[in-house]
């Protein structure tokens, strides 16, 4: 899933559109052993299905925006940055769902909160479009949370295959509807783009999202999302030779109060 940022940045489609296509690669790909299943176990839980319709909305949103924020900053700040849904996910815990938080909640919050200041702040001084892709990637990483929120509560009455099929299908037709609102054009590119739009779709839709949708039926929200923020590890090294971007000082310290804040949460907040 860390080279997501890449490919993305490779295809240089609109944010949207690379989503699109990322989508509709996993839904046809993986709609006949969804059908397969659907026979055999048809769902029943209403609740799971709309939780699931809600997690591919969320995700929509995500892809659309952190897509976007991939063209306009740096792919290893739009990747630390859209994987702080870590530290939303606690809050959501605490405010919807009022479970009380320790002080090393609080404690790794404000540390991470700190890195990602750190990582957005050193993109504002290279320009005004760097900064509003950081800005981007954070919203989107509010999206990414609701979307572990989502499917966790989705996988309490379906499988790892149902919940994803549904949730990539609403996401496909959510930004569908996106690119056409914005005017962001799906045909005419070259070759490559769209080759590079399929790899997202193989290796991050179906690869990676698959298997996360599988661990949130046996693990929490907060420990899968948490654990995925190894991800910007993997798109650091891999922009250096792929995108030659070298991250500097501020960054990389940001980098690592972001990731140290998440360690407190894990380690001491739970």
């Amino acid at each position: 899933m860390g080279s997501s940022a890449i490919f993305i940045r490779l295809a240089g489609a609109p944010g949207a559109v690379a989503g699109f296509y990322r989508m509709a690669l996993a839904v046809v790909l993986l709609g006949l052993p969804f059908g397969f299943e659907a026979r055999r176990q048809p769902m029943r839980n209403r609740k799971a299905f709309w939780m699931a319709v809600l997690a591919g909305l969320c995700f929509a949103g995500d892809l659309a925006l952190w897509n976007q924020s991939v063209l306009m900053t740096s792919a290893a700040n739009a990747t630390f940055l859209g994987n702080t849904a870590p530290l939303w996910v606690g809050l959501a815990t605490w405010l919807l769902f009022r479970q009380p938080l320790k002080r090393g909640y609080w404690l790794g919050l404000g540390v991470a909160l700190v890195g990602a200041f750190a990582l957005v702040a050193g993109d504002f001084s290279l320009g005004d479009e760097a900064g509003v892709g950081g800005l981007l990637s954070l919203i989107a990483g509010v999206f990414y949370a609701a979307f572990f929120i989502a499917t966790q509560q989705a996988r309490v009455g379906m499988s790892a295959l149902g919940s994803w099929w549904v949730s990539a299908l609403v996401s496909l037709l959510a930004l569908l509807a996106v690119a056409l609102v914005f005017r962001q054009p799906l045909l005419g590119y070259p070759v490559q783009v769209y080759l590079w739009m399929l790899a997202v779709g193989l290796f991050t839709q179906i690869g990676g999202y698959l298997l996360v949708n599988y661990a949130l039926g046996h693990l929490s929200a907060s420990i899968v999302s948490i654990t995925l923020l190894l991800q910007p590890i993997v798109t650091l090294v891999l922009a250096i030779p792929l995108l030659g971007q070298y991250p500097d000082t501020l960054q990389i310290a940001g980098g690592g109060l972001l990731l140290a804040g998440v360690w407190i949460v894990n380690r001491y907040g739970r």
